[in-house]
Order: structure tokens, then C-alpha cells, then sequence
């Protein structure tokens, strides 16, 4: 299983699908003022956008936004996945 940062360079320059892109929007309007207070949101975030989005929610967060990373992080997983 790749890591991370393994997953940010594979996403890297490589556009995020609709579920990606609906959960990222997602993170932004639930706990942008939160979490999320050092980012702008891209109109059309990268498989690595979403994946440091994810990261924050982990570091700046607490559980509900956590499991709400897990989510984004699957949904990238599963994308990257598909692109093989």
C-alpha cells in the first residue's frame, strides 16, 4: 500500500473524478473554517489536491474530520486505481 506522500505524487498534474471532486468541495463547506482556513479551494482540484486536503483535515481536525479524510483518501485510492 502506498503512502501518502506516494499517493500525491501519483495524483500529482492528474484531474480528480466527480466523487473526488464532490468530496473535496465537500471538506471546504463543512470544515473550511476549521481545518481548512490556510487553503483556497481549486475549481479543478488534482488527485494531489485532494490528498493534501485529506492530510489537513487529519492534522488540523478532530474526529468527525478525520473519518471525513479517510473518505477522500479511499475515493483517491480507488481513482488512482482505475487510472492503471
Amino acid at each position: 500500500m502506498n503512502t501518502m506522500e506516494q499517493l500525491k505524487t501519483l495524483g500529482a498534474g492528474r484531474s480528480a473524478p466527480e466523487d473526488v471532486i464532490s468530496l473535496y468541495r465537500q471538506a471546504f463547506l463543512q470544515f473550511g473554517a476549521q481545518s481548512l482556513w490556510s487553503r483556497q479551494p481549486s475549481d479543478q482540484p488534482t488527485l494531489a489536491q485532494a490528498l493534501v486536503i485529506a492530510d489537513c483535515l487529519r492534522r488540523e481536525g478532530n474526529l468527525a474530520t478525520r473519518a471525513f479524510a479517510a473518505r477522500i483518501e479511499e475515493a483517491c485510492r480507488a481513482a488512482l486505481q482505475t487510472a492503471k
